[in-house]
């Protein structure tokens, strides 16, 4: 096995470090100059007066993780899960690190289902909820005890309003 003059071994050398430096740069480049969407925050209002931002969950990344590894939410605050179609949609509490309350809600803003105080699960097969048999479009997830304490029921209409 014949091995490289001291040259050669030099010049490939240059070569690699100078296609890594180039890599590095195109990919700091790249993330500077591409437009990233920023979180889109939906004011929730309820019929009591009551207001509350969720954040919106519209990706397929963002509907499977929800609100997992937070440690808490936010003082009136939620995230608002937007289906790609109205229907049986579900959600679950993988890997929550706080109970949560939930409102199923359809394609006209109405209320018509809710969950209270639903628990997070730390198992590797955690159960799927859902406002069977309602379809629906959207699903809020607020703090455990908020649909007690603002007396949320079935029926009610929301109003969205996006903050700019």
């Amino acid at each position: 096995m014949a091995s490289l003059p001291a040259s050669d071994r030099g010049q490939k050398k240059k070569r690699i470090v100078t296609l890594a430096l180039m890599a590095i740069f195109l990919m700091s480049a790249s993330y500077f100059l591409i437009e990233r969407k920023e979180e889109t925050i939906i004011i929730v209002s309820f019929p009591n007066g009551r207001e509350i931002e969720t954040e919106v969950a519209d990706t397929p990344e963002k509907l499977l993780v929800g609100l997992a590894f937070r440690e808490a939410l936010p003082a009136n605050s939620g995230m608002l899960y937007i289906f790609e179609s109205t229907g049986q949609n579900h959600i679950w509490t993988k890997a929550y690190r706080f109970p949560v309350d939930m409102m199923w809600v359809d394609e006209s803003h109405h209320i018509v289902g809710l969950k209270e105080n639903v628990a997070p699960c730390l198992e590797d097969d955690c159960p799927k909820y859902s406002s069977s048999p309602e379809a629906v479009r959207y699903v809020i997830q607020t703090e455990a005890g908020f649909i007690k304490r603002e007396g949320v029921t079935i029926g009610l209409e929301l109003k969205y309003t996006l903050r700019m």
